[in-house]
């Protein structure tokens, strides 16, 4: 039997994540749910999980050093997985009620409001799978679920290729409600998705899948 990947769940006191540590488990990964800091960059996989407000998510990252832990994995080539709020987050910067909170900066670009009749974005939406994706294989005519109000409708990184840096371009996603914007992320050890995998059914799982065997 191959060994299960050891994944860290990041535990920094927000929101229930209990179901993505029972998620990654069903697709094969030993997980432990902690906020100690060598246990999370030693891990094969850390999951940044993340609901509710940017500037609170920063909050409750910087309290446990979660920043830096993200930092010292990815400068290692070590695997990242954000999800909802914990990918808003590796943007440079959140902007809620008029207010801008510094993000973990892994990427240029901000998270703002939707601009959209209904918000937040609740609910199954298709994506537009961004050509050789990994995480996407097989799965680019699936449904996600998403609950949102705030996204990153831009990628600075890949728009007419202005300031592509001098290594593989990431892979994004997109899906739209109202407009465009950023539904996932693939970028060498970082990866990260706006919707939740960990409720997405079986394409979910199918996904958290893909980023587990990555590990091995």
């Amino acid at each position: 039997m191959p060994t299960q990947p050891h994944v860290v769940v990041l535990d920094y006191g927000f929101g229930n994540v209990r179901s993505a540590v029972r998620a990654l488990e069903r697709v094969g990964a030993e997980v432990e749910l902690t906020a100690d800091k060598h246990a999370a960059v030693e891990a094969d996989g850390l999951v940044v999980p993340g609901v509710g407000a940017f500037a609170a998510v920063m909050a409750g990252l910087r309290e446990v050093g979660g920043d830096q832990v993200v930092d010292r994995r990815l400068a290692g080539g070590r695997p990242v997985l954000g999800i909802c709020v914990g990918m808003q987050v590796m943007f440079a910067e959140g902007v809620e009620h008029g207010e801008r909170t510094d993000g973990l900066g892994e990427w240029p670009g901000v998270v703002d409001r939707l601009e959209a009749d209904v918000v937040p974005h609740m609910g199954w939406a298709t994506i537009d799978a961004a050509p050789g994706s990994t995480l996407f294989k097989g799965l680019e005519d699936e449904r996600f679920y998403f609950v949102h109000s705030y996204a990153a409708r831009s990628f600075p990184l890949t728009d007419d290729g202005a300031g592509a840096p001098p290594f593989t371009t990431p892979l994004v996603t997109w899906a739209e409600h109202g407009d465009r914007f950023v539904a996932a992320v693939e970028n060498g050890p970082l990866a990260a998705t706006q919707f939740h995998p960990e409720k997405s059914g079986d394409a979910g799982a199918q996904l958290l899948s893909h980023w587990v065997d990555q590990l091995r």
